[in-house]
């Protein structure tokens, strides 16, 4: 019997992308640790493979470039697709990825903080700052991959001697790509793995047509990531509401008393977990530090010690969560008790009171009548 060449329905049905492929073009090459491009290969919901390997319905194809997960590890094979994309010779969109903060280039005579490849007329290297003035008025996004990234991170903490920076303090928070984007800013240290491969994966979708432009906050986070605390989606909520509070670490309840800044920091690592599902600060019984929010490092040290809100709302908490936890006892010792008409025995005490059934009624005696008739039982 011949195999059928016919599409299947649902491929059928599934609007074309405006463009057959799109290029991501990732640089880990600011001032970091390349945590952000290491944590995102345990993403799942998608994974990169998805991603590139074209598992995933209505998505045009997907180059993905970054240094260190190219096979050539760099070298002038890798840098081509570089070099093209800035001098305008890349015939396709493309994504542009910046991980690790931004240094300042202007703030010495001589050197350069951070850098990739060499410039091909002159031999120097071309700093990410260079990098980054060629490809971004090109890209059709551009995306800030961790805290470093987004914000400036560890790098950028009082006393620093770079002056480095996150990408949007940078082109400028006003910038737009020449697709009206601002920069997309997906804070973590390191990022969250499917919170990165999720965004990539709005983007793409919105290159290809099939999604609106991505929604964002004030900070330019997407929305439906970081609208939340850490604090509404953490499991040890409901003992903050008791004032019910660890001190220790081991302990599965409330974290604030040493350390936890969860009820005032943006992020979903509560609710998503880390990997498929599992890990996440709190979730394991690290406290929250912060890592997603722009404050990060300096507001938010020394990190083991109670935040000052912490304190106050805690201690205000703490009289009506101790009149809580005891009502709560209260009830709680109530209903793990069964109720009382749960019992063997031949009588009904649930309140119920049969007409049809129950207890049955007395018989008449068998002795004859004067008439010589049977007595007949009306019960």
């Amino acid at each position: 019997m011949a195999e059928s060449t016919e599409a299947p329905y649902g491929r059928k049905t599934q609007r074309e992308p405006n463009v057959k492929e799109v290029h991501i073009l990732w640089s880990p090459d600011g001032l970091g640790c390349d945590g952000d491009t290491i944590s995102t290969t345990a993403a799942t919901q998608p994974s990169i493979e998805d991603i590139v390997m074209g598992a995933i319905p209505g998505l045009p194809k997907v180059h993905l470039h970054n240094r260190v997960l190219a096979y050539s590890l760099g070298g002038d094979e890798y840098m081509k697709v570089w070099h093209d994309a800035a001098e305008g010779r890349l015939d396709a969109p493309f994504v542009l990825v910046i991980e690790g903060s931004i240094p300042n280039e202007d703030i010495k005579s001589e050197g350069y903080w951070a850098a990739m490849g060499n410039d091909p007329r002159t031999g120097e290297p071309i700093t990410l700052c260079q990098w980054i003035d060629r490809l971004a008025p090109k890209a059709f996004a551009v995306v800030a991959a961790g805290t470093c990234a987004t914000y400036g991170g560890i790098h950028a903490m009082a006393g620093n001697p770079t002056g480095c920076m996150g990408l949007a303090d940078y082109l400028g928070w006003g910038w737009r790509t020449k697709t009206g984007l601002p920069v997309v800013n997906v804070p973590g240290c390191p990022v969250q793995p499917d919170n990165m491969t999720e965004t990539l994966l709005y983007l793409l979708y919105e290159a290809a047509g099939l999604a609106p432009i991505i929604p964002l906050d004030e900070q330019l986070r997407p929305t439906w990531l970081f609208g939340k605390t850490v604090h509404e989606g953490c499991d040890r909520a409901g003992y903050y509401e008791q004032a019910d509070f660890a001190n220790e670490y081991g302990s599965p309840k409330c974290l604030v008393k040493i350390g936890c800044w969860g009820p005032v920091v943006n992020c979903n690592v509560t609710k998503r977990g880390w990997m498929s599902g599992i890990g996440g600060c709190p979730n394991v019984g690290g406290i929250c530090i912060a890592c997603t929010m722009p404050g990060f490092p300096d507001k938010f040290m020394p990190f083991m010690d109670e935040p000052p809100g912490g304190m106050l709302s805690s201690t205000l908490i703490s009289m009506y969560g101790r009149v809580v936890r005891g009502l709560r006892a209260i009830t709680n010792n109530t209903v793990n008790k069964e109720p009382k008409w749960r019992h063997r025995g031949r009588e009904l005490t649930t309140g119920y009171r049969p007409t049809t059934y129950g207890n049955p009624p007395k018989r008449a005696t068998a002795s004859a009548q004067p008439n010589g008739r049977h007595p007949v039982s009306r019960g």
